[in-house]
């Protein structure tokens, strides 16, 4: 893959730990990266994020080529990872941390991010409005180390997390076995 076609890609999907392997499975895709964005602390901590006081959501960062794996296909997978209708969080973990949102890097993934949301609200999938905000891209913080790549390096704990939390029966229920 070239250098020259890399680029970024920041969604916020609740729980990071479960929003990095959909991504990281795909062709085309550099890096996942869980974090931190759209707060106001520098280089926030966990602790600090889910105190509520920093206003930063978790997220990951996707460094992808837009060649094999388009931004467009990064946003079909995102929405099937979330449910886009809950404005208080996701699934089990609630606050405004865990909120969903799209946070573009430039004009192009913000008018695609726009027109994705209106596809999906205009689909009937859901029957609630959908809440997830389209945000511009702000200073993106990595997570600590322990939270990088969570579902390789704890797969019994990411497993019971993703069935535990209603994240993964709500996709199935919503997207079918292959999401």
């Amino acid at each position: 893959m070239n250098k020259e076609n890399r680029m970024l890609a920041t969604f916020a999907g609740g729980c990071f730990w479960c929003m990095v392997k959909p991504f990281d499975e795909q062709p085309g895709i550099y890096s996942v990266v869980s974090g931190y964005t759209g707060g106001t602390k520098e280089n926030p901590t966990y602790e600090e994020v889910c105190s509520e006081m920093t206003g930063h959501y978790e997220a990951v960062q996707i460094t992808f080529d837009p060649e094999v794996f388009p931004y467009e296909e990064l946003l079909k997978l995102y929405w099937q990872q979330i449910d886009p209708t809950d404005p208080g969080g996701q699934f089990y973990d609630r606050g405004q941390s865990y909120q969903t949102a799209i946070f573009y890097h430039d004009e192009q993934q913000k008018k695609l991010a726009e027109e994705s949301k209106r596809k999906l609200e205009e689909s009937g999938q859901f029957s609630k409005p959908i809440a997830t905000k389209i945000l511009p891209a702000k200073t993106f913080y990595p997570a600590e180390t322990y939270h990088q790549g969570y579902y390789k390096k704890n797969p019994e704990r990411y497993n019971a997390y993703q069935k535990g939390s209603g994240r993964e029966a709500f996709i199935k229920g919503h997207w079918g076995e292959n999401k």
